[in-house]
């Protein structure tokens, strides 16, 4: 039984008309009964808030069905239990269903002010709902609550305007023969944000609150998740004082055809550009492939059903239905790991998919993170991070496993140096550590992060190391003295979920879990720095190889996009010759 606890106070009956929502995610459930049983607290409420709920929805996908969306109501009929039919056969009959519940309403008609959403085993969820917010945690119902007259809220106006298309909507229209949307809808070019369209395509003239407005009381309000709850106060007298006042990419285009989506809220690597002009994405089931030249997109690898590699090797495996949680491209190679350790291997120039496997036998084991780098004797390796407290090389001539490297912690993040001999191995510690890659040995101890890190990058010279951590922070460190970090990089509102250094060396591309990416100029000393401000959950980020762009994925429903940057050139030479 999953039991969900909501507390208000301050109840005010002011409209029998309105409307407010309680929107309940879970992920990767399974049962093993035809039916989910739940069963609603409301403390500090009246009970007449129970003769209020008069319909709830829940959409499932199932193996039995064949993996399709179905959309059922079902019934009030009073009371705080309710269970709802997860297909339409008897519970005998079901067997064992892999359901993946996407989206449950309960409609209450009441003018509530604010709700503080618990779940049975964790802390409170983000007690502010934004228009842009994916799950929160692993294997949890996830809450979001939506008033229709609360107009403190931007959520109420964005809402209002969503689409129909609750996964996102790539496919509709790209690579296919239906008609492309409304470009004035779906895209922004850079001359119409020169000329105030908003970078997103938010409407803000038509909402309650304007964009500054509401950016004010994002910072005030946004809760960052933390594993570990310590003081920040030295935390931040630690952190870097740099100037915000760069620009370094300039805005380019954004398009609402291209929406990421997020399996994890903790991994968030899932864009990856191969030139200024080719981008690659997660969405739903598949990988696609966008072409900002072209301006269409097209799909190269779909896991919606079984997968069968195309070498028959020691160790591959079919796979079926694989929810992608982390990717890495490289030389036409595409890595993609999986919710249930799941590891699959395609050349995104030839068909078919090279190798997959199951790393792990626990269900649990999240691939959390994959790399593609060169060795030392100029071979391709593949490495993934698992939540097995284990990372795994294969070779690329035949994905023979290599190297099985054990860890005292569940491993977040890895990445190997440029010159393929050392890397680095994040996860649910405060400390992190760089290893030898080949035998894992402990090289050094990285000490500084307050909580759990996700996100690590080498710069092309090889001697700074960039870790991201949930304190909110980056931390930079010199290789010929890992003793302390020399920087410490501040984010505004959440956790560094993402780093990447450009090809040249030059910029330092930092992403938070939402709303901020800052790209920092190492050839000052890091003290200089771009932030794009933007709403929503970020999927990932990517500089192009030639360093010419910079990708930002945005994970939402209504306002999911890719956002392409191109960097900015100092021609003052030219003034010379005027």
């Amino acid at each position: 039984m999953f039991l969900f606890s909501l507390r208000t106070s301050n109840i005010e009956i002011n409209d029998m008309q309105t409307k407010a929502f309680i929107v309940i995610k879970m992920y990767g459930l399974t049962l093993e009964m035809g039916f989910i049983f739940v069963k609603l607290i409301f403390l500090e409420m009246s009970d007449f808030i129970f003769l209020l709920i008069h319909r709830v929805f829940i959409e499932i996908s199932s193996t039995r069905e064949g993996g399709v969306w179905h959309r059922r109501e079902i019934p009030w009929r009073g009371g705080s239990n309710f269970a709802f039919p997860t297909v339409d056969s008897e519970p005998q009959t079901v067997g064992k269903l892999s359901v993946m519940t996407r989206v449950m309403d309960v409609s209450l008609e009441c003018s509530p002010k604010l709700y503080e959403c618990y779940t049975c085993n964790t802390s409170p969820l983000d007690q502010v709902p934004m228009p842009m917010q994916v799950a929160n945690y692993h294997n949890a119902p996830v809450y979001r609550v939506k008033a229709e007259t609360m107009e403190m809220y931007l959520v109420e106006d964005l809402d209002l305007l969503d689409d129909d298309d609750e996964f996102g909507g790539f496919g509709v229209t790209v690579g296919s023969d239906t008609p492309r949307p409304d470009k004035q809808t779906y895209d922004t070019s850079a001359g119409e944000y020169r000329n105030g369209k908003d970078m997103q395509g938010i409407p803000w003239e038509s909402l309650n609150y304007g964009r500054d407005d509401y950016r004010r009381m994002r910072l005030k309000e946004y809760k960052n998740y933390e594993s570990l709850s310590r003081s920040h106060e030295l935390l931040d007298l630690e952190c870097k004082q740099v100037d915000r006042g760069s620009t370094f990419y300039d805005f380019c285009f954004n398009t609402r055809l291209v929406k990421s989506t997020i399996v994890h809220f903790q991994l968030r690597d899932l864009i990856w550009a191969t030139s200024k002009h080719d981008v690659y994405t997660t969405q739903n089931y598949s990988v696609m492939h966008w072409s900002s030249l072209l301006q269409r997109g097209e799909e190269v690898l779909n896991v919606a059903n079984r997968v069968l590699p195309k070498k028959t090797v020691r160790g591959a495996q079919p796979l079926f239905r694989m929810q992608m949680s982390s990717m890495a491209l490289k030389d036409n190679l595409l890595v993609a790991g999986g919710f249930r350790g799941e590891l699959i291997c395609k050349y995104v120039d030839q068909p078919g998919v090279a190798f997959c496997t199951n790393l792990a036998e626990d269900k649990d084991s999240i691939t959390n993170a994959v790399d593609v780098y060169e060795s030392p004797n100029g071979s391709t390796r593949v490495m993934a991070a698992n939540n097995d407290c284990a990372v795994r090389v294969f070779d690329t001539e035949r994905f023979k496993l290599l190297s099985h490297l054990r860890f005292p912690w569940s491993v977040n993040d890895t990445s190997a140096s440029p010159d393929g001999k050392l890397i680095a191995v994040l996860g649910d510690s405060s400390e992190c550590l760089v290893a030898d890659a080949q035998s894992g040995k402990e090289i050094a101890n990285l000490r500084g992060h307050l909580d759990y890190s996700f996100s690590s990058a080498w710069h092309p010279d090889g001697r700074v190391l960039a870790t991201g951590n949930q304190d909110t922070t980056c931390r930079l460190w010199d290789v010929r003295n890992l003793s302390r970090s020399f920087a410490v990089l501040k984010g505004r509102i959440g956790a560094v979920r993402g780093l990447k250094f450009s090809s040249d060396g030059r910029f330092l591309a930092m992403s938070e879990a939402a709303d901020f990416v800052h790209v920092y100029d190492s050839q000052a000393d890091y003290s200089r720095e771009q932030e794009i401000d933007i709403f929503g959950e970020i999927a990932g980020m990517s500089f192009s190889p030639d360093t010419e762009a910079l990708f930002v994925g945005v994970a939402d429903r209504t306002y999911g996009s890719l956002i392409e940057f191109s960097r900015r050139h100092r021609y003052d030479y030219f003034d010379s010759c005027l």
